[in-house]
Order: C-alpha cells, then structure tokens, then sequence
C-alpha cells in the first residue's frame, strides 16, 4: 500500500511545538526586526516527532511510506498532521487531493485533529481522536472502520514504539541554530506528557501526567539514530524533562557510553534543572536549556496557574548555565487581555535583567481545548486559525489595540537583542570556536534551585569581537512549552 505523509511549511510553521499545535515565524517590520526574522528562518526543524514514528510503524507492516512537503503524489492513504495556523491551508489540500484521487483515504491525526475534530466537518477525511503512533498500531483496524471521527487512544508504554524511521524525510537538513552548533539535528524524547496545571497550557489537554521511558531505550535509539542518520546534535522534545532524577542519571550514563559525543538540549523548569543536574549532562553534551519565564508577575502567575519560580532564583540560574558553558533559552509571554504598556515593558526589562542567550516573546495565545481557552472565550477577537502562530494578537485587550501589541511585542526582540550588554553576557555562544580560546573564571557562590549552593564559574566578559556571525539566531521557543 502506498502511504503518504503530507505536510507543509505554510506560513513558515514549525508543527512539533506548542503540544502539537504548532507555532510560526517571527515577522518584523524595522531592519532591525529583519535581521531577527532571517535568523529565525536559517532553521529547518525536523517534520513532526510523530511522522518518524508512523513512518517506522507502517514500514515495518511492509508499506510503502514517502514524505510529500506542498505535494500531491498519488497514494492509496494519505496522513495529514496539521498545526492550528495551518488548518484552512491543509482543509484546503485536503479537498484537492479528494478530488484528484477519489479512492484514496485520507486521515488526520494530532492535537488539532483530537481538540478540534468538527473543524473537519464537511471535509472527505477520517479524523482520529488520540496519539498518532495509535494510528500504526490499529492501522487495519482504522481503514476497515468508515466512521469518519474514530478514537485510537494513547500509547501505554512508550517503550514499545519503535525508533522514528526519517529515511524518507530530507534528515541531512534537519538543524537547530539556537541549541547547537553541529548538525544535522534529530528529535526525540524520553518522557511524554505535563504534570504542571497551566491554565493555558495545550500539552495537558489529552493527558495531565508524565509517562516516562527507559535510559536503555533513550541510548539504543540516540545510537541507532547517530548510526544510521548522522544526527549529531538531538533535541529532546519532553515537555518537561527529567522529573525523577534516576532517570536522568540513567540517561547521562547511556549518552556516556555512544560511540561519539553529542550536543543536545532539553525542556524542563530551573527547580529541576539544580547545578548538579545540569553540569551532570554539560559533561555529557549538553550544550542548551530551554525554561518558560513568561513575566515576572506573580499575580499573573498565579491567575493562570502557572507556578511562579520561589525566591526568583532565574538570574542565578542563567548565571550558572552560562558558566558551564550551557545555553538558556527562556521564552517570556506579552499580550494578556489586561496587559498595560508598562506591564509588557516591565517583561522586557526583567528578560534584559535576566540576560538569556535567546528570549522568545510571544503573544499569549488562547489554544483551543485549553481551560483558558474557556475562561476568556469572551474576550477572543479571532478564531482565523491562521492568525494563532504565537506571534499574532488575537485577543481584545482592556487597555491596548492590536496594533500596539503587534508594535510592543516587535520593540521587545529588537531592544532585547541590539545591546552591548546581551553580547557582552552571550558572545561564547555566538560564537563558540573562538570562546575556547578564553577560558572562564570563577564566580562568587549562588544559590540555585532547590536547596543548591555551588561555585560557578562566570564567563570571561573580556574584549568583544566587532563581528557577530549568523550563530546569533534568536530561539523559536515557545514560552508555553516549545
């Protein structure tokens, strides 16, 4: 059988982000917000996490599995995996390829496909309620079954699944400029799931707890990955990463044991992430961190029910990252319905306080599904799905127009990045052949995460070089998980 997986880049969407929503580009206007967006735009992240998988999954039954990007190859199956932003864009295709190849079954899978399936109305398509993966494992059972909403479930243990199969995607593109130097660049994951309860958060919408994998599962796929893709750097796309530490342990003893040293990052929250932790997997190949900081509100905090970091010990850990020669992308949220023009400068002010190597500011976004979405129906301005790419204002605001939002929101990347102060702090990281020639010096004690004193070394802030190269991409982090 002839399977393809069809995908497509509109609107420059990344879809493995914001729990599978999806986010977008940053677009700016001035020159200086120009340079930004062309840092963003150098990237070209891996097609979904789950299209690998399904990939490896429907080879295996012995199908013939290609990738189409904006294609309409014939096929007997057709499985689409769209973001929110491009939703109307794949309904659109989805149409045309029903009428193209009328015998063909076309099948939607993800988050919009489960949080969403009445978008689908109307449209010649078989929408599937759980995870993707699901998908490979009931596949007869899915195309023997004509209703057009079907539920597939979760996967019970991540073990199970096999290694993501990117031989029919262009994996020697696959790169991530923010995390790392070395490509091409794999994703994978050790954990699925949040146990955090932010009320605006789209990856607890299916499941509202952390399922966890083996360290010898992680080792043998980061091998077998290295081994037969080339990838090496890997992005581990765990919405929050290491929740119990004799994983981690686990995970650092595997990565030790491949046979050549990796770069890779991870997604998870600073109390996790203590100087022990984070120098374990430095040694390893860590080379970035990404953390949502969000605003430094508490009250805002606490009113979506995000948990605020006690005692802000943010500074001190972006210092100690910084000095074990690891990257922090933080990602800082604007554009809540009572957000002032003060409040919004005052995120920016504690992003230049805080001084990570990439902060990402995004236009909160209400995702569907979500129990913000619910609370602040009311105060939605547009449900154009293609406007939701976290980058867009979509929201009514008490104090601010949309326009303003669009021209504060642009005015934070911009003064964010063109200063001495974020070279002077991040310039190893731009440029990090020549950082090797300076070693650090050590810094006074810090308290850093829960309950952790340790000595960390500051980064040597001596003479700066006049030319910052194309490294200094600013990061596509989503604040409310990548």
């Amino acid at each position: 059988m002839d399977v393809v997986l069809w995908d497509t880049r509109h609107g420059g969407a990344y879809k493995d982000f914001a729990g599978g929503f999806g986010v977008g580009t940053f677009r700016g206007q001035s020159w200086r917000a120009k340079i930004i967006e062309a840092q963003y735009r150098g990237d070209y992240r891996s097609p979904p996490l789950a299209f690998g998988y399904l990939a490896a999954q429907l080879r295996a039954k012995g199908h013939d599995v290609r990738y189409a990007l904006d294609e309409f190859p014939q096929a007997d199956v057709y499985i689409f995996n769209p973001a929110l932003m491009t939703l109307p864009y794949e309904r659109q295709q989805m149409r045309v390829i029903a009428e193209r190849f009328p015998q063909a079954r076309l099948l939607v899978v993800g988050q919009v496909a489960s949080t969403m399936p009445e978008e689908f109305d109307g449209v010649p398509v078989t929408v599937l309620n759980g995870e993707p993966e699901q998908l490979g494992v009931l596949w007869e059972t899915v195309l023997e079954t004509p209703l057009e909403r079907q539920v597939i479930g979760t996967v019970k243990t991540l073990d199970d699944l096999p290694f993501p199969d990117w031989a029919p995607f262009p994996h020697a593109k696959f790169r991530v400029t923010y995390d790392f130097w070395k490509f091409p660049t794999g994703y994978i994951q050790s954990s699925r799931g949040c146990a955090l309860s932010c009320s605006y958060c789209p990856y607890i919408i299916l499941e509202n707890k952390v399922r966890a994998r083996s360290p010898e599962s992680v080792g043998a796929e980061l091998r077998q990955q290295i081994e037969r893709f080339g990838f090496q750097s890997f992005k581990f796309r765990d919405p929050l990463f290491g929740t119990k530490k004799k994983q981690i342990e686990g995970i650092v003893d595997e990565i030790g044991r491949l046979p050549r040293k990796i770069q890779f990052s991870v997604e998870s929250r600073i109390e996790i992430l203590t100087y022990d932790v984070v120098k374990m997997l430095s040694e390893v190949g860590l080379t970035s961190v990404t953390v949502g900081i969000e605003t430094p509100s508490v009250d805002t905090l606490k009113k979506y029910k995000r948990a605020p970091i006690k005692d802000d010990k943010q500074n001190a850990f972006v210092d100690m990252c910084r000095g074990l020669g690891v990257r922090v992308v933080s990602g800082f949220m604007i554009g809540f319905p009572e957000d002032t023009r003060e409040t919004v400068r005052q995120v920016l002010r504690y992003a230049k306080q805080v001084n990570p190597f990439a902060a990402n500011f995004n236009i909160c976004t209400p995702y569907p599904g979500t129990h913000w979405m619910t609370e602040v129906s009311d105060q939605v301005a547009s449900r154009d799905w293609s406007r939701y790419d976290v980058y867009t204002p979509n929201m009514k605001y008490q104090h601010l127009t949309t326009d303003e939002v669009t021209a504060l929101h642009e005015k934070c990347f911009t003064q964010y990045y063109f200063r001495w102060d974020y070279l002077k702090a991040n310039w190893r990281f731009l440029l990090p052949g020549v950082s090797a020639l300076f070693p650090a010096k050590a810094a006074p004690e810090a308290v850093v995460g829960a309950e952790t004193k340790a000595k960390i070394p500051a980064p040597h802030l001596g003479a700066m070089l006049p030319v910052i190269t194309n490294e200094s991409a600013a990061g596509a982090s989503c604040s409310n998980h990548e």
